[in-house]
């Protein structure tokens, strides 16, 4: 099993700044980036014409380290100091399941586990130590 833990940023509308400054700071290389315009339609969570430029998934190599970011959605507060997340980045849904379960036992659930167009299964909690984590199954490969 191949579990990896990446440091996850949440901007204030400010992600593109960041990308760039990171860039400069630390020899970034920008692996993929999207805007939550760029993103499939949900008509369930129709999307604000405001986020439409926002990023709303980065991720950089920084070395050999992935950095992941992107901004917070419209009307979600960000507190600086408690922008930086841990994403886990597993392969198998069941083994992402029961991470997400057992971190969301006494904490606090941010989006619930589910499918969704990046991933199989994917999900935010905050366990009860208040660490925020994202939840993030690869997708399976046809090699």
């Amino acid at each position: 099993m191949t579990l990896r833990l990446d440091p996850y940023l949440v901007m204030e509308g400010n992600a593109k700044e960041a990308i760039q400054f990171y860039e400069k700071a630390l020899g970034a290389q920008q692996v993929f980036v999207q805007t939550f315009g760029e993103m499939p339609a949900n008509p369930d969570y129709p999307l604000p014409s405001e986020a439409n430029e926002l990023i709303g998934h980065a991720m950089l190599m920084v070395g050999d380290t992935r950095l992941m970011l992107s901004d917070a959605f419209p009307g979600q507060p960000v507190q600086k100091g408690a922008n930086v997340t841990i994403c886990i980045s597993i392969k198998d849904v069941e083994k992402s399941k029961a991470i997400y379960h057992a971190l969301e036992d006494g904490g606090r659930v941010i989006i619930p586990l589910s499918e969704s167009h990046f991933s199989p299964a994917y999900g935010q909690v905050v366990d009860k130590f208040g660490v925020g984590f994202h939840i993030f199954t690869d997708q399976p490969t046809n090699n």
